[in-house]
């Protein structure tokens, strides 16, 4: 490492570890908000507020060049009722950092310090400080309030941290790293009756059992066996007594592609097999389909270019290529629709037996801090090098 934030790690650790007694959910981290702009301020960054409600641009320039680069972190809690018994633990009940977005900000705020302090870079720097990852797409919020049109960027970057991970380790993918994920609600409406007369009623929950088990051979036998699909029932409602036949069953999906053209198929045969079904036990279904988050693709020449930049930075043995893309999802694959970038993980590992991440007892691993804020500004100064 070229960069000394080692001597900032006590300022960090403590950053971090306030950042996660007052944790927040999307959208209403106003504590959180108001804590990063004055530090933000205090550090001569124009700061500018109210981007997706709570969100934050740092801007730093330096030089004559007119080139720009954006960092983002986010900053939003879950609704997990924490169970690490940290002495610095949320104070919020029912609230806690189980993802690491305190982690996440304070390396960035980390970073601003330096950057702030060194002033070794040509052109400008946006810090992005990111509301509502976890729940209501905070990135395409601050997209809709004009962030790229009035902070431009050449490229973007993000990262988040997995204590599934080596510590230390720098792992990147070029292309789709994350996946689309989409919700669906099917209703089958039916006809009620009494349990010991079913011919006299349509029975819903049995037009939707058939229905879930119909839905599991799309990946099967609709998807290429090489193309990534994931349909799963999570939630499954109808009735009350076991001797009346109810009138409607619900069921709730989440849904989850990689590529564009598989996401679309989905839900073509999704609805196709839901109505069809229903059709075929004459009942009707209501099939409600709404898009979430898109797929996460990466952008070849910045995820080279950061590759490379890790193997300078970390050394060759600390960098690796992730042998399959994650099908969970982020938010940030909204930027990387608009601007060129990338989106890496670094490795917190402790132990191989690490709560995960969304875990009660997670905690984010304060000893990766200096690493991730001397990585950023490492990027910030060699992206806007004079050279």
């Amino acid at each position: 490492m070229t960069v000394q934030s080692s001597n900032f790690l006590p300022e960090i650790v403590a950053t971090r570890r306030h950042l996660h007694t007052i944790p927040e959910i999307g959208l209403s981290e106003f504590k959180t908000s108001d804590y990063v702009a004055s530090e933000l301020a205090a550090m001569g960054y124009e700061v500018t507020r109210g981007l997706a409600k709570t969100g934050i641009v740092a801007t730093l320039r330096n030089g004559t060049s007119s080139k720009s680069i954006g960092i983002r972190a986010d900053f939003d809690a879950l609704p997990i009722l924490e169970e690490t018994g940290a002495d610095y633990a949320s104070t919020h009940p029912g609230v806690m950092h189980a993802c690491g977005h305190d982690g996440h900000t304070a390396m960035l705020l980390g970073a601003a310090k330096i950057l702030s302090e060194r002033k070794q870079f040509d052109g400008t720097v946006h810090l992005i400080f990111q509301p509502a990852e976890e729940n209501f797409g905070g990135a395409r919020l601050m997209m809709d309030d004009g962030l790229f049109e009035r902070f431009p960027c050449d490229a973007v970057f993000g990262l988040h941290n997995d204590p599934s991970l080596p510590f230390g380790q720098f792992a990147f993918r070029d292309g789709p790293m994350m996946a689309a994920a989409d919700e669906c609600k099917i209703t089958v409406v039916g006809h009620g009756g009494h349990g010991a007369e079913p011919q006299a009623a349509s029975d819903p929950i049995v037009c939707g059992a058939s229905i879930i088990m119909a839905l599991q051979t799309i990946a099967a036998r609709n998807i290429h066996p090489l193309q990534s699909a994931v349909i799963t029932v999570g939630a499954f409602n109808s009735g009350i007594a076991s001797n009346v036949i109810p009138e409607r069953a619900e069921m709730n999906l989440t849904v989850r592609a990689l590529e564009p053209d598989v996401r679309d198929e989905l839900e073509r045969r999704i609805r196709m097999i839901a109505e069809g079904q229903a059709a075929s036990y004459g009942m009707r279904a209501e099939v409600d389909y709404e898009r979430g988050y898109p797929p996460m693709i990466n952008h070849t020449a910045e995820t080279g270019y950061l590759r490379d930049l890790a193997r300078r930075f970390a050394g060759e043995e600390k960098v690796t290529d992730l042998t399959r893309p994650f099908m969970g999802s982020e938010d940030f694959a909204y930027f990387l629709e608009e601007r060129p970038g990338c989106y890496f993980m670094l490795g917190t590992a402790r132990t191989d037996r690490d709560p995960p991440l969304h875990h009660p007892k997670y905690d984010f691993n304060d000893d990766i801090l200096p690493i991730g804020t001397s990585f950023w500004v490492e990027l910030a100064e060699d992206f806007l090098s004079s050279k």
